[in-house]
């Protein structure tokens, strides 16, 4: 196991990033970031995977230089796949999944593709399964499947460029991808269907190590040759990683960011509602976790409307006592109330006041307390990311679900997560963030808001 410094590929939807973690306290050293920008056609909207890549070569070289880098460790977004000819290039460009391409040959798709119940992965539109992603590719591309020498999920392709290994990872697969059985802990049905059996890279645990750098990086960036690449990460699921080391069960992680994923370990069986985008997740040992979504980060850019300050007691008093509610859902493709159109009670505050953030807030709190009702939660809620820094959405969260909630230290994470790939996790990883305490005993007046928000949002 690495002692020391791991520089962390971050690629969220929204940023690119290289993080420097220091293993002996989680902590991020130096950070860098750039716009996960999606170039367009032809042949399909695509992820700009040469900027990132001189992005990153740049960043490894410094951050060595400034600060040493012992190993590498990767994490990116879900709904991705990297499809690879024999000469080790891309056959393609790696597909955005939010184009709506895979939506046309979706009937089809959706006569091949297994039950909710051998792969706990709920039928999502565009590209967020990852068969349906290949189902139209192919068909898109009459000649793809014949290039395609080698299909990896989204971290491992960065591991292959950086030490010529190709893999999979566990968690990756195990992201509504349709290709993955997370019971049976092996490829689902679908595989044999599209004809990719002999085409997909070896799954493997998050942590193995691919390999050392390829001579031509370490001349690159000045690491030593001998640097180790670990396999890589779903990032919902590298949030997840210290907690699964660090806490007693039972209790839930909200990973924040463009998505909000829900993840409830150790909490109550419940027969999850594929209708609702509760689905089963994969952590980095292989162990299937019931989780739910919604893009609560894009959702709050959109319904903020821009910056706003910090919400004030009179702020929240005003949501609370005019009844001031945003109902779901503002992206209504996705989360526990898809389909049904957002819209405002009482008078909608205008874009720029704390009265709107905190409506925001509340709105965001009370969608991810249904989450954590559909996936049976139970115990502490540990908040990661943006929303981790949002005060009036962590005590409505903790008002709502009868929970204490802690707020994680840290601007994300997922790098933390991931560097842990690279070693032992630190012995105070539990307490890496404000104690739970108690939950928060709500007013009457949040009570009342509480009650007539899910009445008007429906079951």
């Amino acid at each position: 196991m690495t002692q020391g410094h791991v520089a962390v590929i971050d690629i969220g939807k929204t940023n690119a990033k290289l993080a420097l973690v220091n293993l002996a306290d989680l902590s991020e050293i130096a950070v860098v970031t750039r716009p996960n920008i999606v170039l367009p056609g032809p042949p399909w909207p695509h992820f700009d995977v040469d900027g990132h890549w001189d992005f990153l070569l740049e960043a490894l070289t410094r951050f060595h230089a400034e600060h040493g880098i012992d190993a590498i460790s990767i994490t990116t977004h879900g709904a991705c796949v990297a499809l690879l000819d024999a000469h080790g290039d891309l056959a393609a460009p790696i597909l955005d999944y939010e184009h709506s391409g895979p939506d046309d040959l979706a009937e089809d798709y959706d006569r091949l593709r297994p039950e909710f119940s051998e792969t706990g992965s709920p039928r999502l539109g565009m590209g967020l399964n990852v068969g349906a992603q290949l189902h139209w590719q192919f068909a898109t591309d009459p000649g793809l499947k014949a290039r395609t020498e080698t299909i990896l999920t989204y971290p491992q392709y960065w591991g292959a460029r950086l030490t010529g290994v190709t893999a999979a990872d566990v968690s990756s697969l195990g992201c509504h991808t349709d290709l993955w059985d997370p019971r049976a802990r092996g490829f689902s049905s679908l595989v044999d269907t599209l004809g990719i059996a002999d085409k997909l890279a070896p799954a493997r645990p998050s942590a193995d190590v691919l390999g050392p750098i390829l001579p031509e990086i370490a001349a690159r960036t000045g690491l030593a040759p001998d640097t180790p690449v670990h396999c890589g990460i779903h990032d919902s699921n590298a949030s997840l990683l210290p907690h699964l080391l660090g806490n007693p069960r039972p209790f839930s992680v909200i990973s924040s960011g463009t998505w909000v994923i829900v993840m409830s370990v150790g909490g109550q069986e419940v027969d999850l509602d594929p209708s609702r985008d509760t689905l089963i997740n994969t952590d980095a040992f292989g162990n299937p976790v019931p989780s739910a979504r919604f893009m609560g980060g894009r959702e709050h850019d959109l319904a903020s409307g821009g910056t706003y300050p910090e919400p004030t007691e009179a702020d929240i008093a005003a949501v609370l006592s005019g009844g001031v509610m945003l109902l779901p859902a503002v992206v209504p493709e996705t989360g526990p109330f898809r389909g049904q159109d957002a819209h405002w009670c009482g008078a909608e505050p205008e874009v720029g006041t704390g009265v709107r953030g905190a409506a925001v807030a509340f709105y965001l709190a009370l969608v991810t307390a249904r989450c954590l009702d559909l996936i049976g939660h139970d115990g502490p809620i540990l908040v990661e990311g943006p929303f981790a820094r949002n005060r009036c959405y962590g005590r409505m969260l903790s008002v709502a679900t009868g929970s204490p909630v802690r707020a994680m230290h840290g601007s994300t994470g997922t790098s933390q997560g991931a560097a842990l790939l690279a070693g032992p996790a630190p012995t105070d990883t539990a307490s890496a963030g404000t104690a739970p305490g108690a939950p928060a005993v709500p007013t009457a007046a949040e009570q009342a808001y509480i009650t007539d928000w899910n009445a008007r949002s429906g079951p």
